[in-house]
C-alpha cells in the first residue's frame, strides 16, 4: 500500500515518506530500548520489607509490607511515586494529570503486573485528594514514615519530592529492584524536560501528534 491522503502536494508527499522512515528508526529504537532493559541484569536485593500504609481487603487502613504488595501470581511490582508529601499543600498537578490517564488503564495493568501508587503523605489525605479526584481504580499505599522515598529516589534530601517510577522483581523470598526511571535525574536536552516516562504518558505522546506540539 502506497499511502496518500486527498489533495496533498508532490512536496507533503516526499517530506512525509522521509518523516515516516524516522518514526520507523523510532519504532525500532524503542523495541531496542525496551529489549535491553528486559535484558539487564539482576538489580539490587531490597534492603528491608518496607512497611506502607493502605486500604486491606475489608476497606480498612492497614499496614502492608512491601512483599504483601505483589498480587497474587504476579513476581513484577510497580509503583509511582506520586509528589504529595506532607508539606505540600496540594498534589503535584503534572502527577494529578499523569494519575488521571493511569486511572483509566489501571485494571488492565492490575491483570498483568502489581501497580500501586505511593505517596509520602499520611494514607487519609492521599484518599482524600484521591477521591476528590475521582481516581477509583488506582491502588494507594503511604509511604509516610518509611525510607522508602530516599532510598528508592522519590524523594531528596531536602524531603521535596520527586516523581519516581520503579519497577521491582520477586524471586521467590527475595526481591530486587529492575528498573526506574533514572533519566528523570539525567541533563535535559535544550528546550526538552526529562520526559522519564512518557512512554507510559498518554497526553504528551497524544500533544506530540499535533501541529503545535507539547507548547
Amino acid at each position: 500500500m502506497d499511502p496518500a491522503f486527498p489533495n496533498e502536494s508532490a512536496a507533503y508527499r516526499s517530506a512525509r515518506n522521509a518523516l515516516l522512515q524516522h518514526e520507523i528508526a523510532l519504532r525500532r529504537a524503542t523495541e531496542e530500548v525496551a529489549e535491553a532493559r528486559r535484558a539487564l541484569p539482576a538489580g539490587g536485593e531490597v534492603p528491608q520489607d518496607y512497611i506502607f500504609s493502605t486500604l486491606g481487603p475489608d476497606g480498612l487502613p492497614t499496614l502492608m509490607p512491601m512483599s504483601g504488595l505483589f498480587s497474587r501470581g504476579q513476581d513484577t511490582l510497580m509503583i509511582y511515586h506520586f509528589m504529595y508529601g506532607p508539606a505540600m499543600a496540594q498534589p503535584c498537578p503534572m502527577c494529578s494529570l499523569f494519575l488521571d490517564t493511569l486511572n483509566g488503564i489501571a485494571r488492565h495493568a492490575n491483570a498483568r503486573v502489581g501497580f500501586v501508587i505511593s505517596a509520602a503523605s499520611p494514607l487519609p489525605r492521599i484518599l482524600s485528594a484521591a477521591k476528590a479526584r475521582g481516581w477509583d481504580r488506582l491502588r494507594f499505599v503511604s509511604s509516610h514514615g518509611s525510607t522508602y522515598n530516599r532510598d528508592y529516589l522519590g524523594e531528596d534530601a531536602d524531603g521535596d519530592q520527586m516523581p519516581m517510577f520503579n519497577v521491582f522483581r520477586r524471586d521467590g523470598d527475595t526481591i530486587r529492584h529492575f528498573w526506574g526511571s533514572e533519566m528523570l535525574y539525567a541533563p535535559a536536552d535544550p528546550g526538552q524536560d526529562p520526559r522519564h516516562v512518557d512512554s507510559v504518558d498518554a497526553l504528551w505522546n497524544l500533544f506530540d501528534l499535533a501541529p503545535e506540539g507539547r507548547g
